[in-house]
């Protein structure tokens, strides 16, 4: 029995680990000189592998796609990543707000420890250019090969960071085989901002203690005054709501009440409006500059202090999808069987960010990565002993 994973990434090297424990010769094809290089950029800040909270709570960050991604999530969800990560001699710690990270603080001590365990043949330059009849097409560094494995698990992320290796190039190849991709959009992205003159004092700042209210959802996360606009995990909290259309606004005092500011504001008469902001509420420089450039020209009294704790935040939209942490779309959920497997193409399976599903930073997103590859490997290698049969 053989199998080819399309890419090296943690959901194709949780598949194909999978795989050759269940004993199906396993070929890993990587486009790139080096596996996982999103995962090594995502653990320069940290690698958050998940979260540690309550599983309900943990399932409603997959939004629409916790239906579909509960039973992979249930076999291996927050638990069973952070155990993966201590067998592997990587212990991990949660912190404040729930986060799981290796003690580490970095993806390199990880990724070699569980590379140097994995019984798998790893192919790099090997970029798959789609499919010819039964077989799968792949540009190498010896020319176009074709493979004929009994067995394909597709991991090829989804269409962000394309440098690292996710550009989406394959939905194409998939939609010719009659498989309904849904249309990529960016998820966990910055906004562009066309910012004034003033505000280039303020570029690199971080914003803390403010909320962010878009339709339903709300954050009280950090973020970062960037030259391009605004960035940062606050701002990811509520992209896809912005994205889909809710307005953005700022609660620049949310320890206060309205009544609380105009009371504090209404002590200091004689000061400037930026000493009020400073003095009498502690609006850090950037929270105050914020505050200039979507307010101004501020208001004074009760409606200045309805406008901090609503200031409308003017923005251009999404930044670009190839900047994005993630995106949504792709393989809709309806074109695969319970295994994952393709149900217009049997014995090919779908992992990871391929998948039409999103869900905010914070651990959800490796996690459920690790969790479809898995499942998908199990599934592929029962689909290899039981002859052909899915086991769905």
């Amino acid at each position: 029995m053989s199998a080819v994973v399309i890419g090296a990434g943690p959901a194709g090297l949780t598949a194909a680990e999978e795989l050759a424990r269940a004993g199906v010769k396993t070929v890993v094809c990587e486009a790139k000189p080096s596996v996982a290089r999103k995962l090594l950029m995502a653990g320069k800040s940290g690698l958050n592998l998940t979260k540690d909270e309550d599983f309900e709570a943990f399932m409603a960050g997959y939004g629409e796609a916790a239906g579909p991604l509960r039973p992979m999530l249930e076999a291996y969800g927050p638990t069973e990543v952070k155990a993966w990560a201590e067998a592997l001699g990587q212990p991990v710690f949660t912190g404040p707000t729930g986060r799981v990270f290796p003690k580490a603080m970095k993806a390199s001590p990880l990724l070699r420890a569980w590379l140097q365990g994995l019984p798998v043949e790893v192919r790099t330059r090997w970029r798959w250019t789609g499919f010819d009849g039964d077989a799968l097409r792949f540009d190498t560094p010896d020319g176009a090969r074709l493979e004929r494995p009994d067995v394909t698990v597709l991991a090829l992320g989804g269409a962000s960071w394309a440098r690292l290796g996710s550009d989406g190039a394959w939905a194409p190849w998939l939609e010719a085989q009659g498989i309904e991709i849904t249309p990529f959009k960016p998820a966990n992205m910055g906004l562009a901002v066309a910012w004034s003159s003033h505000m280039e004092a303020h570029f690199g700042s971080p914003v803390k203690g403010v909320a962010l209210h878009a339709g339903d959802v709300s954050s009280r996360g950090e973020f970062v005054i960037s030259q391009r606009g605004l960035e940062g995990g606050g701002i990811y909290e509520v992209s896809a709501a912005v994205r889909d259309g809710a307005a953005l606004y700022l609660d620049l005092c949310p320890q206060f009440s309205t009544e609380e500011i105009t009371t504090r504001l209404a002590k200091r008469k004689k000061d400037s409006t930026a000493n009020k902001l400073r003095k009498a509420l502690g609006l850090s420089p950037a929270a105050r500059a914020l505050a200039m450039e979507f307010g101004r020209p501020l208001p004074g009294g009760a409606e200045l202090a309805q406008l901090l704790k609503a200031l409308p935040v003017k923005h251009s939209g999404p930044r670009p999808i190839d900047e994005a942490i993630s995106t949504a779309g792709g393989v809709a959920f309806s074109q695969v069987d319970q295994g994952l497997m393709l149900i217009n193409r049997p014995g090919t399976f779908v992992a990871g960010e391929m998948l039409d599903w999103e869900a905010p930073t914070g651990g959800y997103l490796l996690t459920a990565c690790f969790s479809t590859g898995k499942w998908a490997g199990k599934a592929a290698a029962d689909y290899c002993f039981k002859g052909g049969r899915s086991s769905s």
